[in-house]
C-alpha cells in the first residue's frame, strides 16, 4: 500500500511559479536572483500557513543553484539542487527557534557560519519563528547579522513581528506575506481535487477556505478531513454537517422574513438552529458578516469585498435589491451591540431573541392607519397595551354638593372629580365628610409632591438686588421645617449658572430653624463657608421674600470634626492587654514567647 501523505506537504510548492497568492512576493525575490543583487539578511512575517518557509526554502534552493533559469528559478538538476531535495545539503540550515532560544543554541549557529560552503556560492541559515528567541539570544544574535561573513545569508520568519527587537528589523529586509483570499484558496483546493481525481461543489470548497480564514494549510488539512468524511465526493451539505457550519440559508431567511416583520417564523427558525447544537452568539456573529456581505453588494465598488464564490456573489446581489440601505445600517448596530453584552448577559437566549425581534421591526411603520393593522406589527400592538385605560377608582358620593355627577351623559374625569372631593371637604358647609374622602398621604408623599409643584411654577432666578419688603403688607408669617427645606431647594435650582458649584453643595445642606425665624446652616469645611458669606446677602432675601417673613436670619458655621482615636500597634495592643491582665505576660514567660 502507497505510504499515504497529507495534501499540505504532498502539494507543497517547490518553485516561486506554484506558490499560491504571493505573486508580488514572489516576483522581486526572483529578480534578486536573476540580477545577483542579494542582501545578507530577509524577514518573512505574515499570518499562519501562507507560505513563509516555503518560500524561504524556494529562494535557499534558488540561491545555491549552480544553473538557475533566466526567470530566477532554480534549475532542480544540479548537484546543488539535488542535494537539497534530497535533504542531504550543507550548505542549507533550518532552526526552530522555538526549541533553540538560548543563548548556546545562537553560539552554536555563529560557530558555523564560519565554515565556507563546499558546493554553490552561500550558506543560508532559516531560522524559524524567530519572535521566540530570548533577548540574550537576540543580543547575541545582533552582532553576526550586522556583518555576517561574504558566504552567508539569514532568511527569518515568524508570525508575530511587532515582538523582535528594533535592532534586528533594521538590518534586514522585509517582506509582508499576504492572507490568502477566499478566491485563491478555492482555485487551489480545486486544482488539489483534480489532481487527487476527487469530485466537488465549489461552495463546498468555498465553505472549507472560509472556515480556513486566510492560511493555505489550515485550508489543505480541512480539505482531507472534508474527503475523508464525504468519501471521494465533496458536497455543500456534507462539509457543513461534517465542519458544524451553521448552514448560509438560514441567514438568507432571517433577512426575508425582517424585511416583512415575519417575527414568529423567526422565532421557530431561531428554536431550530438552536436545537442543532448551535450557539446563539453564533448565529448572530454569522448574521452580521452576512449582513455585511449584503451591504457590500448593493454597490458594484463595494461588490469586489465580498469574499465568497460565484454562486454566493449572485446571491447576495438579489438580496441587496430587497434591502433597504438604513435596515442594514441599523440591523449592523443592532447585531453590535448584541455581541458586546452577550458574555455578560444571564439569559442568552432571551438576548438574542430580542434583537432579531427589534431587527424585524426596522422596517415597520411606527404608526398606522385605524384599521387594518396587521397582527404581527408588534410596535402597535405595545402601543395599545400602553394606551389601554386604567381601572378607574370608586368615585366619592357627593351626591348634595355635585347633582351634575349623577348624569349619565356627561364624561367622568378622574381630575375633576379628584379636585371636587376636595373642594367639598375644604367647604365650611358641608358639616359631614365621608372617611372614603380621607386619603392618608404619608409625610414622604406629601412633602415631594408639595415640592414638585412649587419647583414647576418657579420661574424666577436668584439675584442679588431682590426687595426684602415686596410683600411686607401681608405681615411676617410663620413657617415649619418643611417649607424651609423645599424653598431652600427651590433656590438652589433657581440659582444662575456661573454659582452651579456652591450650588450643588448647598443642596446637600440641611438648614434648621434654631429659633423662628433664625436659621442655621453647617457647612463641611472653611472654603465652602467663604463660599457661602459671599451671597450671604442674596440668601437672606430670597428666603425672606418666599417665605413672607423679613425678620429670618442665617448663620453659618463649619461643622465640628470629632477627632478620631488613633490606632494602636501590635506591641502596644500587647502591652495594654499584659498591664489588664498579668496572667498573658506569665503566658509568654513560660512558653518563652517573642512578640514579632
Amino acid at each position: 500500500m502507497e505510504e499515504y501523505i497529507v495534501s499540505a506537504r504532498k502539494y507543497r510548492p517547490t518553485s516561486f511559479d506554484t506558490v499560491v497568492g504571493q505573486q508580488a512576493l514572489t516576483t522581486t525575490l526572483k529578480n534578486a536572483v536573476k540580477s545577483g543583487k542579494l542582501a545578507h539578511a530577509y524577514l518573512f512575517c505574515g499570518p499562519r500557513g501562507v507560505g513563509k518557509t516555503t518560500c524561504a526554502r524556494i529562494f535557499a534552493k534558488a540561491i545555491n543553484c549552480l544553473t538557475p533559469t533566466a526567470e530566477g528559478e532554480a534549475c532542480g538538476q544540479c548537484e546543488s539542487c539535488q542535494a537539497f531535495n534530497e535533504q542531504r545539503s550543507f550548505n542549507i540550515f533550518e532552526l526552530d527557534a522555538a526549541s533553540n532560544n538560548s543563548v548556546e543554541h545562537i553560539k552554536t549557529l555563529m560557530e558555523q557560519t564560519r565554515i565556507p560552503p563546499q558546493v554553490g556560492k552561500y550558506k543560508v541559515f532559516i531560522i524559524d519563528e524567530v519572535h521566540m528567541l530570548s533577548t540574550a539570544a537576540f543580543n547575541a544574535f545582533l552582532k553576526t547579522l550586522e556583518e555576517p561573513p561574504a558566504h552567508v545569508i539569514f532568511i527569518l520568519a515568524t508570525t508575530e513581528k511587532h515582538k523582535i527587537l528594533p535592532t534586528i528589523l533594521s538590518r534586514c529586509q522585509i517582506y509582508d506575506f499576504e492572507r490568502m483570499t477566499v478566491r485563491n484558496t478555492i482555485d487551489h483546493l480545486k486544482h488539489v481535487a483534480q489532481q487527487e481525481g476527487i469530485t466537488y461543489e465549489e461552495e463546498a470548497l468555498a465553505v472549507i477556505a472560509e472556515k480556513a480564514d486566510g492560511g493555505m494549510r489550515d485550508a489543505l488539512s480541512i480539505f482531507d478531513q472534508a474527503v475523508s468524511f464525504c468519501q471521494g465526493n465533496i458536497t455543500y451539505q456534507k462539509v457543513i454537517e461534517d465542519l458544524n457550519v451553521l448552514d448560509s440559508e438560514n441567514y438568507f431567511q432571517i433577512i426575508e422574513l425582517s424585511i416583512i416583520n415575519k417575527v414568529s417564523d423567526i422565532m421557530v427558525l431561531l428554536n431550530s438552529v438552536i436545537n442543532k447544537g448551535f450557539d446563539g452568539g453564533l448565529l448572530i456573529q454569522g448574521l452580521a458578516k452576512h449582513v455585511r456581505n449584503v451591504l457590500m453588494a448593493k454597490d458594484p465598488q463595494t461588490l469586489p469585498l465580498l469574499e465568497v464564490s460565484d454562486q454566493q456573489r449572485q446571491r447576495y446581489q438579489e438580496q441587496a435589491k430587497k434591502c433597504p440601505v438604513p435596515f442594514l445600517y441599523k440591523a449592523l448596530q443592532l447585531m453590535n451591540q448584541c455581541d458586546i453584552n452577550y458574555r455578560q448577559s444571564s439569559n442568552k437566549r432571551l438576548l438574542v431573541e430580542l434583537t432579531l425581534i427589534e431587527i424585524a421591526q426596522i422596517t415597520q411603520p411606527e404608526e398606522g392607519p385605524a384599521s387594518g393593522r396587521q397582527p404581527r406589527r408588534l410596535k402597535s400592538l405595545f402601543k395599545q397595551l400602553m394606551q389601554q385605560p386604567q381601572p378607574k377608582q370608586a368615585a366619592p358620593q357627593v351626591a348634595a354638593a355635585e347633582p351634575v355627577a349623577s348624569t349619565p351623559t356627561a364624561p367622568v374625569n378622574p381630575l375633576s372629580t379628584r379636585f371636587a372631593a376636595q373642594s367639598a371637604q375644604a367647604a365650611p358647609s358641608s358639616s359631614v365628610s365621608s372617611p372614603r374622602l380621607r386619603k392618608p398621604v404619608s409625610s414622604i408623599t406629601s412633602s415631594w409632591d408639595v415640592l414638585r409643584g412649587k419647583l414647576k411654577n418657579k420661574s424666577t432666578s436668584l439675584t442679588t438686588g431682590d426687595n426684602p419688603t415686596s410683600n411686607a403688607s401681608e405681615g411676617d408669617r410663620e413657617f415649619s421645617q418643611e417649607d424651609l427645606q423645599i424653598e431652600w431647594l427651590s433656590m438652589c435650582n433657581r440659582m444662575p449658572q456661573h454659582l452651579s458649584g456652591i450650588a450643588t453643595r448647598m443642596k446637600n445642606m440641611n438648614p434648621v430653624i434654631t429659633e423662628l425665624p433664625a436659621i442655621e446652616v453647617t457647612v463641611e469645611n472653611q472654603l465652602a463657608l467663604d463660599q457661602m458669606e459671599q451671597i450671604r446677602g442674596s440668601i437672606v432675601s430670597t428666603l425672606k421674600r418666599d417665605l413672607h417673613n423679613t425678620a429670618i436670619t442665617l448663620t453659618i458655621r463649619v461643622t465640628e470634626h470629632k477627632k478620631g482615636e488613633r490606632i494602636l500597634s501590635r506591641r502596644e495592643q500587647y502591652e495594654q492587654m499584659a498591664k489588664e491582665n498579668p496572667s498573658i505576660a506569665k503566658l509568654r514567660d513560660l512558653l518563652d514567647l517573642n512578640l514579632a
